[in-house]
């Protein structure tokens, strides 16, 4: 259950690690905006996708654990 652990771990990592640095870039983005400074869709489309992301972080991260601890 090592191999599985790790994996799960990578994933968490790299969800936590990537995706509010690309949340940083899409607020920044013309797009996100609209004239009257308004969030667009574009904006509320990626923050929920990146919602969700770190969601699967999370869950990752638990069953990482508990894939180390042998509940899985």
């Amino acid at each position: 259950m090592i191999p599985l652990a790790i994996l799960l771990f990578l994933n968490a990592a790299f969800n936590v690690i990537v995706w509010p640095q690309f949340y940083k870039r899409v607020v920044r983005d013309p797009r996100a905006k609209d004239a009257a400074g308004k969030a667009t869709t574009f904006l509320k489309v990626h923050a929920i996708l990146i919602a969700i992301a770190l969601v699967l972080a999370v869950v990752s991260l638990i069953a990482g654990i508990a894939a180390l601890v042998g509940v899985l």
